[in-house]
């Protein structure tokens, strides 16, 4: 999946937000199959879950059935068409959710090879948080950092000054 492009930036940037607002004991339902940054919670003593794979677009059983005290999104909600339906499904009361923010120079983006692997929506922040308050959430902190790249050309000089991910703490209204 990160073939010579591991995230660190981001994943160094969620460990920090996460850890400023979630304990390692509580437990943590993580939305998506398990994945290198679900490895860095477990490795960091997060107690973790992932879900299976599941089209959660349609399918909430693990999201309304779980007992996790944490959910969390990350890079997920952009790939779902309707991310408001299992929003409303979660039963933890806190969220911790990170999104790829939209970005003007750049196409919404799409992978031609993989279906699952295709951006729906690309939020910008306000639209992000207010999917999230409809969905029953209210908004605690938030976070933005860029996502600098080592090519030359116009639109990378704009990548280190454009952020690029928004992630957001959430309780439970």
């Amino acid at each position: 999946m990160y073939e010579n492009n591991f995230p660190n930036k981001r994943y160094k940037h969620t460990l920090e937000f996460l850890s400023k607002h979630i304990s390692t004991s509580d437990s943590i339902l993580d939305l998506g199959v398990e994945n290198p940054f679900s490895k860095i919670m477990k490795s960091n003593g997060y107690k973790v879950e992932n879900t299976k794979g599941e089209d959660l677009d349609v399918e909430f059983k693990s999201v309304s059935q779980s007992n996790a005290d944490v959910v969390t999104a990350f890079e997920i909600f952009e790939h779902l068409v309707a991310p408001y339906n299992v929003l409303k499904e979660i039963k933890a009361k806190k969220l911790v959710a990170s999104i790829p923010m939209r970005l003007w120079f750049a196409a919404a983006y799409r992978s031609k090879t993989d279906p699952w692997d295709r951006h729906y929506h690309e939020f910008e922040d306000w639209q992000f948080d207010w999917l999230l308050e409809k969905a029953g959430w209210k908004i605690k902190d938030t976070a933005k950092w860029t996502n600098p790249t080592k090519k030359i050309g116009f639109r990378p000089l704009l990548r280190y000054f454009t952020n690029r991910y928004y992630i957001v703490y959430a309780e439970r209204a």
